[in-house]
């Protein structure tokens, strides 16, 4: 067999795969698929892309072997890995062999890279200013153990909703890390079927000098999950872990993740930022490192935060304190009796001349965290605020998703 056999076969890790769907859920022509074991992607339905490559928040999805048409590793195989295969490269000529030095790193050598529609985040990438991040530095073989210095609950007692801020030291271990990444966290112990739990990610709530400036730490933001979405009683794994640390227990670590939800550093850069609930964590890193740095930061600062109410929206009382010509903010309440119902789409519809300024400011930037049902609603509220505006949204949305302005991490 040479050069026409050879094929660049997609895979996923599986040590670092979080389950979380997005990539099947990315995909334009369904070459991916998963049982309650392994994310998998059918080797002859993959045409290489790349349209889940960006949106994977832990690298997982970006992992390939040269091996030949006949011998593509088939999917019952995938389904039971618990790492990846070694690499090892066919039997065939230099020429062949050459396949895995292509520039794009992609395809089969037989079958051409289709241009094809993709997700809206696969267009998602860092400001041109951004920091350069570092990312998969730990991982399960190799995870970095973080103390717990603190453990704070930041929802009230009476409040249905059990929302901790926790800090953790890495004390002398290289843990860099910049505002709009991820940590995953390895729950202690085994699933029902005898295997470790799988990873969780959490977005970091501190600014890149730590929680506390200074010190080799970072926080995180983590409600306790105890429904699921029927609303069923269950018991989150690693929620629940987290929120029941002590100070001095130790965490299994891994990453950091992440190279695309990042701050712009540039000193003109106006910042967008909707959230709801715990998706406050990487807008409160960014909102820090701009109070410790306003030198540094000339632009405007809108948030839009919502939550079912006030006594459930982590980190109420400390925004409250800070000056409105530093942050804009505009709270959203869904279920509180003293005010109407609002969503974070009604709030940027009840603030247009500010939204539209910012939206059409080519220096704003827009980042949008919290659960997927709010996605598509805020992108419409932005369109009504442009319509109102004089402003022709799918112009703008367009120049900010190709500009790299345009930042979404739903769930």
């Amino acid at each position: 067999m040479g050069a026409a056999d050879l094929i660049k076969q997609h895979l996923i890790d599986p040590e670092i795969c979080i389950r979380c769907n997005t990539c099947e859920d990315t995909c334009p022509i369904d070459a991916i698929t998963h049982d309650d074991r392994n994310y998998v992607v059918k080797a002859d339905v993959c045409n290489a892309c790349g349209a889940c490559l960006s949106p994977c928040p832990t690298g997982a999805i970006d992992n390939w072997r040269t091996v030949h048409k006949a011998d593509a590793y088939p999917i019952d195989a995938q389904l039971l890995w618990d790492e990846l295969p070694a690499e090892v490269p066919p039997e065939v000529s230099a020429t062949a062999i050459a396949i895995d030095a292509a520039p794009d790193g992609l395809g089969a050598v037989d079958t051409p890279v289709q241009q094809v529609e993709t997700s809206r985040h696969t267009s998602a990438r860092a400001p041109w200013s951004a920091a350069h991040p570092y990312v998969n530095l730990h991982g399960l073989r190799t995870p970095a153990t973080a103390t717990v210095a603190g453990n704070y609950r930041l929802t009230e007692a009476d409040a249905s909703s059990d929302i901790h801020h926790i800090v953790l030291d890495f004390g002398s271990q290289f843990f860099p890390i910049l505002e709009g990444q991820a940590i995953g966290i390895v729950p202690p112990g085994v699933d029902a079927s005898g295997k470790p739990h799988y990873i969780r990610m959490y977005s970091v709530a501190s600014p890149r000098d730590g929680e506390r400036p200074g010190y080799n730490n970072l926080a995180l933001t983590v409600k306790r999950v105890d429904v699921d979405h029927d609303g069923n009683p269950v018991r989150g794994v690693a929620s629940s872990f987290l929120c029941d640390l002590n100070k001095g227990d130790t965490v299994q670590v891994v990453g950091p993740f992440g190279s695309t939800f990042l701050m712009p550093n540039h000193r003109e850069a106006s910042i967008m930022m909707i959230c709801t609930g715990t998706g406050s964590a990487p807008m409160r890193a960014m909102t820090e490192r701009m109070r410790r740095n306003m030198e540094h930061f000339a632009g405007r600062r809108l948030l839009f935060f919502g939550a079912r109410n006030r006594r459930e929206l982590p980190y109420f009382g400390p925004l409250l304190k800070l000056p409105k010509d530093f942050l804009d903010i505009h709270f959203a309440f869904s279920r509180d009796a003293d005010v109407p119902r609002r969503y974070v789409q009604d709030a940027i519809r009840e603030a247009p001349a500010s939204v539209a300024a910012l939206l059409a400011d080519p220096h704003g930037h827009i980042y949008i965290c919290g659960l997927k049902g709010m996605e598509e609603g805020v992108l419409r509220a932005f369109a009504d605020v442009c319509a109102s505006a004089g402003h022709a949204w799918s112009e703008i949305e367009t120049a900010l998703r190709a500009e790299g302005r345009l930042h979404i991490e739903t769930y």
